[in-house]
């Protein structure tokens, strides 16, 4: 079995391909490993390029189109067979130096995820550094994963967690949060990142707006996506209790002769209380709709790390590994 794959999301990169390759070969030596680039509807000769420098521990996924870098990452994962699966980005900016040291670090600590941190950050200060420390704070407040560098795509997983995240839409930037949710260990380690040399950065500020409609995603899922209807209840009794209190007084008003028909609040009231019905109808279809899913796809509400079970022939089994990994 193969120790270690790299998935390397690749688009439009063909004169990073060379040094890329001279670089994994140099640090990997030594380490039993395969290369996945997945091609991400490269318009250059990226794919001629990896093609033409290939081994045998090099795989390539060439996709149809641009489905972005979520879908690479999660082609790269399912194709990979290693224990460990390693994820950088194919613009040289990622030192594969720092992979040896990271997966030593996972193994000796015995961690699932060991993510990058970038040390001296090479890119533009306006558009890429004061965003993306805005949206890292902004994420570890509202999940309470410490990680400080969501957007470094240098990270170590076992492959049994990263098989798990379920990669879409543009989730790759929360992979330490959706490992936290299957109980992952997750440590952070500085890293080196270099200056783009060649080709284009494929990221700039409109990526903003993305992060913070996907951070709403990733905080119903920290918080409520085993029980949706804790947040959508709690929000439509609000609600109602809000929209009752408010009718309730202008009922009492008009008992006692006063007009309420043209009065702004009357029509808040009954909002509220139509929303509210509305919300709590949301949380019974969002309840039925986990449910189903949990059932439909033989998936559990929870992970199990490892299992233990004593016995005199078990014991026999495992004196040298203490248990079985699951």
């Amino acid at each position: 079995m193969v120790n270690l794959s790299l998935v390397i999301p690749v688009y439009n990169e063909e004169e990073n391909i060379r040094p890329l390759m001279e670089s994994l070969a140099k640090n990997l030596d030594g380490i039993d490993h395969e290369v996945i680039f997945v091609d991400d509807g490269s318009s250059d000769h990226t794919v001629d390029e990896i093609i033409k420098r290939s081994g045998e521990n090099v795989r390539v996924l060439v996709f149809s189109r641009n489905f972005g870098q979520t879908s690479a990452l999660a082609a790269g994962i399912d194709a990979a067979k290693g224990e460990f699966i390693a994820t950088l980005d194919g613009d040289l900016q990622n030192d594969p130096a720092d992979i040896p040291m990271m997966l030593e670090r996972l193994q000796k600590d015995n961690l699932d995820i060991v993510a990058g941190r970038r040390l001296n950050r090479r890119d533009g200060m306006i558009l890429r550094k004061i965003p993306s420390k805005i949206a890292n704070f902004l994420i570890r407040k509202v999940t309470k994963v410490k990680v400080h560098d969501y957007g470094c795509t240098l990270k170590i997983f076992r492959a049994s967690l990263a098989k798990k995240l379920d990669l879409y839409g543009e989730l790759h930037r929360f992979i330490p949060i959706l490992g936290s949710i299957h109980g992952a260990k997750i440590a952070e380690m500085y890293v080196r990142h270099h200056p783009r040399k060649f080709g284009q950065s494929k990221y700039g500020i409109g990526r903003t707006l993305k992060v913070a409609s996907d951070l709403l995603l990733m905080f119903f899922f920290v918080k409520y996506r085993q029980k949706p209807m804790h947040l959508f209840g709690m929000l439509g009794l609000g609600m109602f209790g809000g929209g009752f209190l408010i009718e309730t007084w202008l009922l009492l008003e008009k008992i006692a002769g006063q007009s309420i028909a043209n009065r702004p609040l009357f029509y808040i009231g009954i909002l509220l209380i139509i929303m509210s019905i509305q919300f709590i109808t949301t949380g019974f279809v969002a309840e039925l709709i986990m449910r189903t899913y949990f059932g439909a796809t033989s998936r559990k509400p929870y992970s199990i790390h490892k299992k233990y079970q004593a016995g005199r022939e078990l014991h026999k089994k495992l004196k040298s590994s203490k248990g079985i990994t699951t």
